[in-house]
């Protein structure tokens, strides 16, 4: 029977090693799929449940959700189901459940978080399908953000009273150039961004005053992918210089096994959170996965696709006909971060040396190695066992005749 349990465990082993080389090297795909779980997985209450775990839990599962679909519908021939699904994604958001968290009494309405991600996702559902009254709700909402980063001291505006993240500011920016009118606003944001980074690295700080926009915590991989998910929509050439200081200083290879983003620059250390998740070598999976968006945007498509790949080995999703989850569809909010990163459609702006063309070659060979290691044993023992061949490690004493 142990013998039976040894076999059985060295085919899973092996199994799973043989998995990971196809996924390691299979193209990513499986949007719909993950879609479909997501949707379900919504209907059944994720959102209350996403709410739980983070802040803006329900908030941001439904977001994320819509945004994929407005990159899904980009590329669909018929755009029917994605824009149903974004008007559906939008709904949620307004309903008191979207705004619980949020304050009306900021300016905009509910905070410069609420406000930012909101109108991107509709100028997003406007790109693929022209509603009036969506229109009308878009413009209104793009005016009122407009006028309150032009009436205020500071480019980054406060998701909660006394609270700012410049990242939370970037997402609003990036809105307004979605609605015409609004280019004196952004550029003038980008000058004054430029005057409040963060010394020690030169990029846009985690948090920043609300009075002042003075940086009051600097630049981390949580907050660095998102910014620059969204700023190369802002000023382009301010996010190459934003991007490529980032990936020096927050793009790494634990273990040489592939490439993923620090959550602290290099050389630094610090505690995880609920915006990083765990810290394992430094590491942030939420910072890596949101990062597959934010290089693809700033054309290093070579990083965006050892990312993305090196994502489908460690995330080990489960497949279906119908459905795709990742980490066994433990954590809803994951996937939709996954979904949404590797949905953004890349562009082609000359970003080289992101990752190497051979960085796949150290885990190929980890895997291989558990795939085979299980088996060794055995064929060390078949050899040993096979006939007129005498136990290895067992001295024989040789047979001496008798002297006559």
């Amino acid at each position: 029977m142990g013998k039976i349990v040894r076999v059985l465990l060295a085919a899973l082993l092996s199994a799973f090693a043989a998995g990971a080389l196809l996924r390691l090297y299979a193209p990513v795909g499986g949007a719909e799929r993950q879609l479909r779980y997501l949707r379900a997985e919504l209907d059944a209450g994720a959102g209350q449940d996403a709410q739980r775990l983070f802040p803006e839990g329900y908030f941001f599962l439904h977001a994320l959700y819509g945004l994929a679909w407005v990159d899904v519908g980009r590329r669909a021939h018929d755009k029917t189901e994605a824009v149903r699904e974004i008007r559906w994604a939008l709904d949620r958001l307004d309903s008191p459940d979207g705004t619980a968290p949020f304050s009306a009494g900021l300016a905009p309405r509910y905070g410069i978080f609420y406000a930012g991600w909101t109108n991107w996702l509709r100028g997003g559902l406007l790109g693929l399908r022209r509603d009036p009254d969506q229109v009308r709700r878009f413009e209104a909402d793009s005016r009122e953000i407009a006028r309150a980063f032009d009436a205020s001291a500071t480019p980054f505006l406060p998701a909660y009273p006394g609270q700012s993240w410049p990242v939370d500011s970037t997402v609003a920016i990036a809105s307004l150039g979605l609605s015409p009118g609004h280019a004196g606003t952004v550029r003038a944001w980008v000058d004054r961004a430029r005057q409040r980074l963060d010394p020690a690295t030169g990029l846009l700080p985690h948090v920043s005053d609300p009075a002042t926009g003075e940086p009051r915590q600097g630049a981390r991989g949580s907050s660095q992918s998102v910014i620059l998910r969204f700023l190369a929509d802002v000023d382009p050439g301010f996010a190459r210089e934003q991007y490529l200081r980032f990936r020096n200083l927050f793009v790494d290879s634990p273990l040489h096994l592939g490439p993923a983003v620090r959550e602290y620059p290099k050389g630094t250390q610090g505690a995880g959170d609920v915006d990083s998740g765990p810290l394992p070598l430094g590491i942030s999976f939420s910072a890596t996965v949101v990062a597959i968006g934010a290089a693809r945007v700033n054309g290093d498509g070579a990083l965006a696709d050892a990312m993305a790949a090196y994502g489908e080995v460690a995330g080990v999703p489960i497949t279906t006909w119908h459905t795709k989850r990742y980490a066994l569809g433990l954590l809803p909010i994951g996937d939709a971060f996954l979904v949404w990163a590797n949905t953004t459609p890349a562009r082609a702006t000359g970003i080289d040396g992101g990752a190497s063309p051979l960085w796949k070659v150290p885990l190929t060979a980890v895997l291989l190695l558990l795939g085979a290691a299980p088996w060794i044993p055995r064929r060390r023992e078949r050899r040993q066992q096979q006939p007129g061949r005498p136990d290895e490690g067992l001295m024989v004493e040789p047979v001496v005749p008798e002297r006559l």
